[in-house]
C-alpha cells in the first residue's frame, strides 16, 4: 500500500458533523517514544490558531489542546490507549455540535470541548514519526461533497 507524505497538509473547511479517519503505522518501536500530531490551523499557515491539536505518545499518552492568540490552552490528558507497539493505527475524529470526539483503533474514544469555532478550520496537518497510509476527509451529512480522500484505494 502506498504512504502519504508526512508532513501531510490540507486546505479544508470543516463544520459540525465533519470527520477525519488517519490510517498508519507508528515508523519506530514505542521504547523509542514515536508520536502522531494532528492540528486543525484556523488559516492555512502553521502561525495561525489552532482550534484543535492532537498529539499521541505512543505507549504512554494522548493529549489534547488548542492554541489561540499564540497561547496555548490547558491541555487535557488521557493515559488509556488501544495502540499496540508495531501494529496499525486508526484515529477518527468526529466534528460534534460541543466537541471533538476520538475515536482510537476503534475502541477508546476521547472528548475535547470546543475552545475554537470549528466552523474556522481551514487547514490539517498530519506529521511526526508515522507512516500514513490514508487521510480521508468527510463532510458533514446531507452536504453534496464526496469525501475527500488521500491514499483509500476503497474510495
Amino acid at each position: 500500500m502506498q504512504s502519504l507524505q508526512v508532513l501531510y497538509k490540507e486546505n479544508v473547511s470543516i463544520s459540525v458533523g465533519s470527520s477525519v479517519k488517519i490510517k498508519g503505522r507508528p515508523i519506530m518501536p514505542f521504547c523509542m517514544t514515536p508520536e502522531l500530531q494532528v492540528d486543525f490551523f484556523t488559516e492555512t499557515n502553521e502561525d495561525s490558531d489552532i482550534a484543535f491539536s492532537l498529539r499521541v505518545h505512543f505507549g504512554k499518552e494522548l493529549v489534547m489542546n488548542s492554541r489561540q492568540g499564540g497561547k496555548w490552552g490547558e491541555e487535557v490528558r488521557f493515559t488509556v490507549m488501544p495502540f499496540r507497539d508495531g501494529q496499525p493505527l486508526e484515529v477518527d475524529i468526529s466534528v460534534l455540535s460541543d466537541q471533538y470526539q476520538v475515536t482510537a483503533n476503534g475502541a477508546n474514544s476521547y472528548p475535547f470541548n470546543h475552545q475554537v469555532d470549528p466552523a474556522s478550520v481551514r487547514m490539517i496537518q498530519v506529521w511526526r514519526d508515522v507512516s500514513l497510509t490514508s487521510v480521508v476527509i468527510t463532510p458533514r451529512e446531507g452536504c453534496d461533497q464526496t469525501p475527500r480522500c488521500q491514499g483509500d484505494p476503497s474510495t
